[in-house]
């Protein structure tokens, strides 16, 4: 009996030293790191490790000094608010935690601030090219899966998997973007999407390949070339003079993601009695008549039952992703920012969120997704001339409301308010923004339908649209594989619009990279879209110059774009029959001018008295004295 006491006496003392042994540890701070010479001295470090929070905390090192520790729900957490001054050098320091008796440490770096082109911004001057990594090339086949992941296979067979695209299979094809005309990356979301698959629909599994999934906000996903990967990628990209925007959620992450495993406050994310998805209504939000409870509901509402809502309300939560966004910029050496589901975030937090990225970059650009119908709803979200209380300070958007103008104005006759009208119509708001010069426009993205599939395979409203999008105000962006004619519709999925490059991956029997890859239609579709951005990259007009339209008549529609360098006169015809037209009706801009060429054809016309327009055709004419 004796004995069994003493072995349990024993034991007891073992599972206390080794519950000692576990509190007596930091996992991970984050950020996982910081810099000297910030503009906000102020950083709230976040403390993770078994009891955490029961640590009383110290930081010896020049010019850092811990001001507050704060204290989470959940013990295992805990916040660190401290204040870098200018004087503090670059080097590292400890994090020290004491409790009682036992006394843990970590080391924390101050780097020195990254140097090279950063935060440059995008503006009417670029083209943007959106690509879905995991779906454009695969540049490193060994990286496709990882056996340690919760999605550890990648299956080009099912369209709902992954497929092994990556970095450096983008980093291979840059000589074909630039050729192109493009001048900057966006990417769907990079940073990891370590999840097991979701249940899409009652009939189909899906992974994260798309990014928007987060499962730890410090890491990049090493199936796309982890964080050494992507700070080489912008590397790559600075050198050649392009430019690259990340992908933003502020909204949610995934139900696999540590911090809703490990939550540090009840509050960190929304919750309901049982599931509540949003009611997607950004109505409320503008509303003057609108109830609290509806927009409660847009705002805390799910997404999906496995994308847990953050409360942006949170204050430390919300230090957390603001201070995240600075670091990616920072550390990446980022452009411009687009922020997913924007409609959808406590609106005092994304103003916050802006002005922090701004004040540090103050060259950045940021342009959130608000998927509405309306240019009021559209305005409300960005810099605006609204008399409302709420006043975005977002920079820029996507134009939502030139996307549904555009796809109308191409597959409606000609009326009243139809056809083409609908294009000129979408402009004439343009009065509600403080700069729609900084709208991101586009034809399709990776929630739509192709724009292609839109038109009816319609090359004719194809070059319509294209002209349209490089010649008009705003920056224009472009969808990978549009240029080469990639179609489809979201049916049954979101992963018919989202299908590989063809050439991109090891086996494909086609490489649309290449002309000779390419069909006849193909390449007549890529040589339009080349020459014309690359004709807008060239002229300063196009990108900075005035905006003057007129009203749609008989099916036509004319708008010129000029400063004093240059006048570009696009006309549009939309009709089935070639026209005369008569541009005695332009003399405001016209007069003076004599001749023109024609930018797509590099025709000369001498006499502007009356410009033929080929049926169904948009036109575009550099005028001459």
């Amino acid at each position: 009996m004796n004995r069994f006491f003493i072995a349990l006496f024993f034991l007891t003392l073992l599972a206390i030293a080794g519950s000692r042994a576990q509190t007596a540890s930091i996992q991970r701070i984050d950020p996982t790191n910081w810099w000297v010479g910030m503009k906000n001295q102020n950083l709230q470090l976040m403390v993770y490790g078994p009891q955490a929070g029961a640590m009383t905390y110290t930081i010896n090192y020049p010019g850092v000094k811990l001001i507050k520790t704060h204290k989470a729900e959940n013990p295992d957490f805990a916040f660190l608010d401290v204040v870098i001054s200018p004087t503090a050098k670059p080097g590292t320091f400890r994090v020290t935690g004491k409790n009682g008796s036992q006394t843990v440490s970590r080391p924390y770096e101050l780097k020195p601030r990254t140097t090279g082109p950063k935060g440059q911004g995008v503006s009417a001057a670029d083209f943007i090219y959106l690509i879905m990594p995991d779906r454009f090339a695969n540049g490193d086949p060994s990286n496709d899966a990882f056996p340690d992941m919760l999605d550890p296979k990648a299956d080009r067979s099912v369209p709902h998997l992954r497929h092994g695209g990556d970095l450096q299979g983008i980093a291979n094809h840059l000589d074909y973007l630039q050729d192109l005309g493009v001048t900057a990356v966006w990417m769907t979301p990079v940073l990891v999407n370590d999840e097991s698959l979701k249940q899409e629909a009652p009939d189909r599994m899906q992974a994260g390949y798309h990014g928007y999934h987060f499962t730890d906000h410090y890491q990049i996903d090493k199936r796309f070339g982890g964080s050494e990967g992507y700070r080489k990628f912008a590397q790559t990209l600075h050198q050649r003079g392009l430019k690259l925007v990340q992908d933003a959620v502020y909204n949610h992450v995934s139900d696999d993601h540590w911090l809703y495993k490990h939550q540090p406050f009840k509050d960190w994310f929304n919750q309901w009695p049982g599931y509540t998805g949003s009611s997607h209504k950004e109505q409320a939000l503008y509303d003057p008549y609108a109830s609290a409870a509806d927009r409660k509901l847009l705002l805390d509402g799910w997404f999906t039952p496995f994308l847990p809502d953050l409360n942006l309300r949170n204050p430390f939560l919300a230090t957390y992703l603001i201070q995240h966004a600075i670091w990616c910029t920072e550390l990446f050496s980022l452009d411009a920012w687009r922020v997913d589901t924007y409609k959808y975030n406590d609106l005092n937090f994304l103003n916050r969120c802006n002005q922090a990225l701004m004040t540090e970059f103050p060259r950045i650009h940021i342009f959130g997704e608000s998927w509405v119908g309306s240019p009021v709803a559209q305005a409300f979200f960005v810099k605006n001339k609204i008399d409302q209380p709420f006043k975005s300070n977002q920079p820029g958007g996507l134009d939502f409301v030139l996307y549904d103008a555009t796809h109308a104005a191409l597959r409606e006759e000609f009326g009243w308010d139809t056809g083409v009208n609908r294009f000129y119509q979408a402009l004439t708001t343009d009065g509600l923004y403080a700069d729609p010069q900084k709208l991101v426009t586009f034809l399709e993205n990776h929630d739509t339908d192709r724009f292609l599939s839109v038109i009816g395979e319609d090359l004719e409203k194809y070059k319509m649209g294209v002209t349209w999008l490089l010649t008009t105000r705003g920056i224009p962006s472009w969808y990978y594989g549009t240029e080469v004619l990639m179609k489809n519709t979201k049916n049954p999925s979101d992963a018919e619009v989202r299908r590989d490059f063809p050439g991109g991956f090891p086996g494909d029997k086609e490489d649309k990279f290449t002309v000779a890859g390419r069909n006849k239609r193909e390449n007549e579709a890529f040589d339009f879209v080349k020459k014309l951005a690359n004709y807008r990259k060239t002229t300063p007009t196009l990108q900075t110059g005035k905006l003057m339209q007129y009203v749609p008549q008989l099916g036509t529609y004319v708008y010129f774009r000029y400063d004093n360098a240059k006048t570009v006169m696009v006309a549009t015809n939309s009709t089935h029959q070639e026209i005369e037209l008569d541009t005695k009706r332009f003399a405001e801009r016209m007069t003076g001018f004599t001749k023109a060429r024609n930018v797509l054809t590099d025709e000369t016309i001498d006499n502007l008295s009356f410009v033929k327009l080929p049926a169904r055709t948009a036109v575009v004419l550099e005028l001459s004295k």
